[in-house]
């Protein structure tokens, strides 16, 4: 009986506890646009992310300052990065390396250095980082496991130099002590598709909280019109192509025809 009765005095004692427990920090976050539209004279474009840290009236401040990583993060491809090497006197493409399900475009904007936003477990969870994005290979390499890292970071030098991979640290001001805002640049060579933008708020290596959206990049008017022809009517898009070169062309023998 006296066992009994301490258990439920620890019981109710834990839920007084957990009842008086400070509220976490909450994180909410907006974006400028939630879709981006692409066509003939696009050069690239910018999206502004914006949010602020909430708390309720009964959350105790934490002492120190918050830590931000926002990820744009493209559609999932298989990208094949290739070495040349000399064949009988001729540079040619000898070995080669498919990645897996990685990100088509990955940008990071955060508060600081990757390596302060926390450990190096936390930062492979969320793949915060270029240097902890899970880059899995298929199993069809032929390529040494020795020399699997120098095709790692080829393929994310050859991604940084076609602005599709980047990393702006420092990049997130807080315009007061909970409200943040950053800009993130999206080049003009950008896939198509649905993208995800997470951001994440982080304290002394620890993550508070976290929110995903999502932001649509897609082709309109006669870009989309051809893209929709060559990705679902390949054979009905060669025959419209053929038929347009040779109008093209016998217009082109009329016009400039001599006398």
């Amino acid at each position: 009986m006296t066992r009994f009765f301490a258990l439920l005095v620890i019981a109710a004692w834990a839920a007084f506890a957990v009842q008086r427990e400070p509220a976490a920090e909450e994180l909410v976050t907006a974006i400028s646009s939630d879709t981006v539209s692409i066509q003939s004279n696009f050069t690239g474009t910018a999206i502004v992310i914006f949010g602020q840290v909430t708390r309720d009236a009964n959350s105790v401040g934490r002492r120190g300052k918050y830590d931000l990583a926002i990820i744009v993060e493209g559609p999932a491809q298989n990208i094949t990065t290739r070495r040349k090497g000399r064949f009988l006197g001729v540079w040619v493409n000898r070995h080669y390396e498919t990645f897996q399900d990685v990100p088509s475009f990955y940008a990071l904007a955060s508060t600081a250095n990757v390596g302060d936003l926390g450990g190096r477990e936390l930062l492979d969870e969320y793949q915060i980082g270029l240097n902890h994005l899970n880059l899995a290979v298929t199993g069809s390499s032929g390529v040494p496991l020795s020399e699997r890292d120098d095709f790692r970071k080829a393929f994310i030098r050859l991604r940084q130099e076609q602005g599709l991979y980047s990393e702006q640290r420092q990049s997130i001001e807080f315009l007061t002590e909970s409200m943040f805002r950053t800009t993130v640049a999206l080049p003009a060579n950008i896939p198509v598709g649905s993208y995800k933008i997470k951001s994440f708020l982080l304290q002394d290596g620890s993550l508070l909280s976290k929110t995903e959206q999502d932001l649509a990049v897609a082709k309109t008017g006669f870009e989309q019109l051809t893209f929709e022809l060559a990705q679902n009517y390949s054979a009905l898009y060669g025959i419209l192509a053929v038929l347009i070169a040779i109008l093209t062309g016998w217009l082109a023998s009329v016009i400039f025809k001599k006398d």
